[in-house]
């Protein structure tokens, strides 16, 4: 009996795998989505096709048992509460706050009209289409929050496809089913209080009410920074194989509990527990991409099918259920695409926007199929008015891509907002606006504060996380203490704070603090900065003394240093020829960057401009170009040079820092880059290529302009190069370092 029973377990995930994963697949393929291809499937795998064609089978594989039935009901359930983490996480907060008003009078009005519909209509249901015809105030709460909310992933999903997402309407539209998302899952939350009392009375509802509005206080205050103290610890600590998924689940399980104890439903801690995953600083794309990967693969397939299993299409052969299940399409689309299109409206957006943002709000999807098995689970709603409300949701959600798309496709972009799309696309490219943690290894000398410094100009301007090893002298670390590394640490708080002024006046964005975590350390090795850079960093900054021998090479023990990091490296070295003391960035001051076209070179100008905005200084771009002479005066190309150097201006352009830009012909690369120096560069930025061999080496210009000028020279050096073929990407960067 255990054995047939598992056996039938394995076979009902495997055909809603198999069956849900293939529709998803076909659906994607013709522009619908993948997550209507699973609910169909299950209920192509339901009474109404399988169970009509071949009731036996249908029965045996999909057993009515209960004890058979709780295994993949459990699962199920689950996967409610991983795809609420999953809503949550996709929730971004940060575009609610930047967008502004117009998004609040739609969700208000695309929330309250069609709400009110629902929750008429489910007065004037029969009373078959109820389990408790008393409970039709509880059934008209599922009813109204299952009309009013939109599905912010389908929402997304045909944004992205259209590229709108950047557009100012696309950004509205989404922030607006973001709010609608959380004021449904606010509502569902209290429903479900009041359910459990069997009936609307004022004191538990007033205690529920209560019990959610401190619930989310303390999530977003205290829960908030216990939330990104977990995941991080958790990454930094745990050397086990995905150690932080497990710590988030749990952080989605104790939330869900708190939730479920307050007498509320599960799917409130769930979700509010992916918002604040989401906006965790630590939280990597690796690890986000992981944890997305088995709620796709597994949960979604099948509770999406389970959903379908649940919906039996046959029962709409009754002319009056068809009526009715017509009826409600039509009252859900109505007040939905009227409610959203008046907040428009009110928002005084012109006819051609309200329509597209009515278009897009009318897709349910996953959220309504959500509320409807929670409303069934609790005996509010009978199949049969389940099965009207998923087929409501699979028509409106079909309907709405080619609707949105026929709107959209209407709107013409304005000159301002083109060239904000234009700059955001740039950022896509940008090596700074990807980087999502900073290590940093600095000692007491002048170039380690400097280096620290320059790693808050680059880190503070969206609140980077940065981890500081401060490298103390072993026979002075017990007369100094933690000094050192305060000191160090001052500098790297005072260039953030001075880029996160920057970056929010010029973006009319707030930033955090920077999260920095300092440590002291009496040595540095391979094996140490291999043991932290295990974390994940996207940078590791270094700014040590003497780290040039007298031959001009460097030292063996920043070659063992280096050997410990896989990623990007930063070296903030000072020229030969300097007298030791740091610049002062300020307007004005002069920051050099040599390119040639190649990628290396321009991570160094991207790096070279977050430096240069929160100072105002100026870049000078410097193309020292390879390009022969013709036969005649006046006939050089430069047309490679010249697009090279406009990327970098409109890169510039971005940033909102001013820019120099020069070609020189006659003269080797390193020379060049001495004699722009001279003229008054405060330091220099370098795109360099590490060679592979026994000796750390970024290329003879490196070399040479390290030797020749009296400033400090930042040299940004790609991943070491492990592949064969190396010698020709070490010969195409060679003109820049």
């Amino acid at each position: 009996m255990g054995g047939s029973a598992e056996g039938l377990f394995v076979a009902e995930i495997v055909l809603l795998l198999l069956v849900g994963r293939g529709l998803g697949e076909i659906f994607q393929r013709y522009g619908q989505p993948a997550i209507m291809g699973q609910l169909i499937g299950g209920i192509l795998l339901g009474p109404s096709l399988f169970g009509w064609i071949w009731p036996d089978a249908q029965h045996l594989i999909f057993s009515s048992d209960p004890a058979q039935k709780g295994m993949i009901d459990a699962v199920s359930q689950l996967g409610i509460l991983l795809l609420l983490l999953l809503t949550g996480m996709e929730t971004d907060l940060r575009l609610v706050r930047r967008v502004g008003a117009a998004c609040f009078s739609i969700s208000i009005t695309g929330v309250v009209v069609p709400f009110a519909f629902g929750f008429a209509l489910a007065h004037f249901l029969p009373d078959s289409l109820l389990p408790d015809p008393r409970q039709r105030v509880v059934a008209g709460l599922f009813l109204g929050t299952a009309l009013s909310i939109s599905s912010v992933k389908i929402v997304a999903m045909v944004m992205r496809e259209m590229n709108f997402m950047r557009r100012n309407l696309g950004q509205v539209i989404i922030s607006s089913a973001i709010i609608e998302d959380t004021i449904g899952w606010l509502v569902i939350a209290i429903t479900f209080g009041i359910a459990t009392h069997g009936s609307l009375q004022v004191v538990p509802l007033i205690t529920t009410v209560v019990s959610v509005a401190l619930f989310m206080v303390f999530s977003f205050t205290v829960g908030r920074r216990l939330v990104f103290t977990l995941i991080r610890w958790s990454n930094d600590s745990f050397r086990s194989e995905c150690a932080v998924i497990t710590v988030i689940l749990i952080i989605m399980g104790v939330m869900a509990l708190i939730t479920n104890l307050i007498g509320v439903h599960t799917v409130l801690g769930a979700f509010v527990a992916g918002i604040l995953v989401g906006e965790s600083p630590i939280l990597s794309d690796h690890i986000e991409s992981q944890l997305r990967g088995v709620i796709t693969a597994l949960f979604m397939p099948v509770f999406f099918g389970m959903a379908g299993l649940s919906a039996d299409l046959t029962v709409l052969t009754d002319p009056t259920l068809a009526l009715l299940t017509v009826a409600l399409v039509a009252i859900a689309s109505i007040g939905k695409f009227g409610g959203a299109f008046l907040g428009g409206r009110l928002a005084g957006m012109s006819l051609k926007e309200a329509t597209a943002v009515g278009s897009a709000m009318n897709a349910r999807g996953s959220t309504e199929v959500i509320v409807a098995s929670i409303g069934l689970s609790m005996n509010i709603l009978s199949h049969n008015l389940f099965t009207m409300i998923v087929t409501m949701a699979v028509i409106t959600t079909l309907a709405m891509p080619p609707m949105l798309r026929w709107a959209l496709g209407r709107l013409p972009v304005g000159h301002a907002e083109k060239q904000r799309v234009e700059r955001e696309l740039l950022d896509e490219r940008g090596f700074v606006s990807r980087l999502e943690r900073l290590l940093l290894l600095v000692d007491d000398s002048p170039v380690g504060k400097f280096t620290a410094y320059l790693a808050g100009l680059v880190g503070g301007g969206s609140g980077m996380p940065t981890t500081l090893l401060h490298l103390q002298d072993g026979e002075l670390a017990g007369q100094l203490g933690d000094k050192g590394s305060e000191r160090a640490s001052r500098e790297v708080k005072k260039g953030a704070a001075r880029s996160a002024r920057a970056v929010s006046k010029a973006e009319d964005t707030l930033v955090d603090k920077v999260h920095l975590t300092a440590r002291t350390e009496l040595q540095a090795s391979a094996e140490t900065i291999a043991a932290e850079a295990r974390k994940g960093y996207g940078l590791l900054l270094v700014g040590l003394e003497n780290t040039l021998t007298d031959k001009g090479t460097f030292s063996g023990a920043l070659k063992d240093i280096s050997s410990g990091f896989d990623g990007p490296l930063c070296l903030v070295l000072n020229g030969a020829k300097a007298n030791g003391k740091m610049p002062a960035l300020r307007a004005g001051t002069t920051i050099l960057v040599p390119v040639n076209g190649t990628e290396v070179a321009r991570r160094a100008a991207d790096f070279a401009l977050a430096l240069a905005r929160p100072h105002r200084a100026r870049v000078k771009v410097l193309y020292v170009s390879q390009a022969r002479q013709g036969s005649g005066p006046g006939t050089v190309s430069h047309r490679r040079e010249e697009a090279v150097l406009k990327d970098v201006a409109d890169l510039a352009d971005r940033y909102g820092v001013a820019v120099d830009t020069a070609i020189r012909t006659r003269a080797t690369a390193d020379r060049a880059i001495a004699r722009e120096v001279a003229k008054g560069a405060a330091m220099v930025v370098m795109g360099v290529t590490q060679r592979p061999g026994e000796e750390l080496f970024f290329g003879d210009t490196a070399t040479a302009v390290l030797a020749a000028v009296a400033c400090p020279v930042v040299l940004l050096a790609s991943e070491r190069v492990k592949r064969a073929d190396a010698n020709a990407e070490d010969a195409a960067a060679e003109i820049s370092g």
